[in-house]
């Protein structure tokens, strides 16, 4: 076994750098870490340890919103009550509601989309 503090990062190919931190900065309040040239961006949550890059190399243009077999990523909510408010979040920054439901009783979620396409649940 080798010993890890746990998943680390999330990259993502995107279409369009500006919108994509726009996004993620306005709907989950990411920060920028920093940047490794023009076309790659490290965000984080604040007060946590997570990091999602975000890239916009033309070579990669092919493979913006392809899941390469990972179905979505999941961000969970201070406040599960922030539901509603967090969808509509989502579709003021240009992505979209795919589902609603709950796994369990008291335990709701939604499937949202942003403007690439990669899923995300809350």
């Amino acid at each position: 076994m080798i010993r890890t503090e746990g998943i680390t990062h999330l990259h993502l190919a995107v279409a369009d750098m500006a919108r994509s931190l726009d996004f993620y900065r306005n709907v989950f309040g990411m920060e920028e870490l920093f940047r490794e040239g023009p076309d790659l961006i490290f965000l984080r949550t604040p007060g946590a340890d997570d990091t999602l890059t975000l890239n916009e190399d033309p070579s990669l243009r092919a493979d913006v919103g392809d899941s390469g077999g990972i179905q979505h990523f999941g961000f969970r909510l201070v406040d599960k009550g922030d539901l509603d408010r967090a969808v509509e979040e989502v579709e003021r920054w240009g992505g979209r509601l795919i589902r609603r439901g709950e796994h369990e009783p008291e335990h709701p979620f939604a499937y949202v989309a942003d403007a690439d396409g990669y899923v995300i649940e809350l």
